[in-house]
């Protein structure tokens, strides 16, 4: 008969080593949650002092943070995989603003004289289009990289420039628009978002579904003999998991379309505007859920199956890995492409919230998509990172620039800012890797 093989943390000692060892939480996970939430009470605080009122903690100015977060955040779940593999991509920026262009095209000049204007195949073929370029372009640097011996930083720096470059010779410097309105659901706005309802079910399903996830893997290590965590310890992990979905759902619910856009949507739809006004939620903006999306496909590609495990394997150590049978070289280009893919997904956001397409579009983001990586822990002496840390980076990172711009700082100093953090983040990761030896 097997016994429970609890994981008991020692009765002495520090109480926080103990509550860790316990909960088996992640100590940089609540670093970048520390930090989070440290930039957001400061910002507030700070606007409340200055102007009488603070403007950053408000369900407005979270609501648009997320779905500003979600360009940056998409392409930083894949600069994860290119750095762990000690790699780097400098073109993501440009990628993005070509896929953009492409995508823009197909809309506006070409599929319209096709299919007919407004036909509902337009904005899906647009999107396949979009990404399958990323992928191509992305395949198309890995082979470089792999096959012709090119370092990643070269090929990826010409790429910078090409993509933008040719995405100037697509639209001769001219902005591509208007796009599909469905489209621009994918951007976000009062439409772009999935309502009071739709918010309810999705953060009653993401409760249901952490807590079940709770109880399968303390099922799992009862059955294959592994150290259970303390019953308090999954139950606590379950109602943080559930606390933080009751929360964002509340949050997203709390902020109302503008009542211009109400009173036009009341008009249309015969609904009649009480005295009080009519207060139509938001909810979750689909930019939001496709992170999510993303970031969920990505955990599991990277903890449950075997393309995961050799991404960290080829991260850790090329040469051992490859002695070891993996395809080194093969796997380079897939994960140039899946790079790619992101882009491409993450172009769809980024035009779909400006209504257009320039080639402008993605300027400097290769910067913040890496520096989200390596805020979020991902080392860049490779074999090091986590999805949901990149994503936490890449929040960190539009939170400062958003509080900036809430506070009056000027360009100049934003730039400042965000390259001391930067830099800061890379000696903190040294620390870290230093003090864990």
């Amino acid at each position: 008969m097997m016994t429970d093989n609890t994981n008991t943390p020692p009765s002495t000692g520090n109480p926080f080593r103990r509550f860790m060892a316990a909960t088996e939480l992640d100590s940089r996970l609540l670093g970048m949650l520390g930090a989070i939430a440290l930039i957001w009470v400061g910002f507030h605080l700070y606007g409340a002092l200055v102007n009488g009122f603070g403007a950053f903690l408000t369900p407005r100015n979270l609501w648009n943070l997320s779905v500003q977060t979600s360009s940056i955040g998409i392409m930083a779940c894949g600069m994860v995989l290119v750095i762990i593999t000690r790699h780097i991509d400098l073109s993501v920026g440009s990628l993005l603003g070509f896929c953009a262009v492409v995508m823009g095209t197909l809309q506006v000049w070409v599929l319209p004289d096709i299919l007919g204007l407004g036909h509902p195949l337009i904005w899906v073929i647009a999107v396949i289009v979009g990404c399958v370029t990323g992928t191509i372009i992305g395949a198309f640097h890995g082979w470089l990289v792999a096959y012709r011996g090119i370092p990643a930083f070269i090929v990826t720096l010409g790429g910078l420039l090409v993509w933008r470059g040719a995405a100037f010779l697509i639209t001769r410097g001219e902005t591509i628009s208007p796009v599909d309105e469905t489209f621009k659901l994918l951007g976000g706005g009062p439409f772009g978002a999935v309502g009071n309802t739709g918010s309810w079910l999705i953060g009653i399903g993401v409760s249901l579904i952490a807590v079940t996830l709770v109880v399968m893997g303390r099922k799992q290590r009862r059955k294959h003999g592994f150290a259970l965590r303390p019953a308090w310890a999954d139950a606590f992990i379950a109602g943080l998991c559930v606390f933080a979905a009751i929360g964002a759902t509340l949050l997203v619910n709390a902020y109302p379309w503008p009542r211009g856009i109400v009173r036009r949507y009341a008009a249309a739809e015969g609904i009649e505007i009480p005295e009080g006004g009519l207060f139509i939620s938001h909810g979750f903006a689909i930019p939001l859920l496709i992170l999510g999306l993303v970031v969920v496909v990505m955990t599991i590609v990277m903890k449950r199956t075997r393309f995961g495990r050799y991404v960290y394997a080829i991260g850790g150590n090329p040469e051992a890995a490859a002695f070891a049978g993996i395809n080194t070289r093969w796997m380079t280009v897939k994960i140039f492409a899946l790079m790619g893919f992101l882009c491409g997904l993450s172009a769809c956001v980024a035009s779909a919230r400006l209504g257009s397409a320039t080639n402008a579009l993605g300027t400097l983001d290769e910067l913040y998509v890496i520096a989200a990586a390596v805020i979020g822990g991902t080392s860049l002496a490779g074999g090091v990172g986590t999805i949901y840390g990149a994503v936490l980076g890449a929040f960190v990172m539009q939170s400062l620039q958003t509080g900036m711009v809430l506070i009056g700082f000027d360009a100049a100093v934003q730039q400042v800012v965000v390259g001391s953090v930067l830099v800061l983040a890379v000696y903190l990761d040294n620390l870290y890797r230093n003090a864990s030896k």
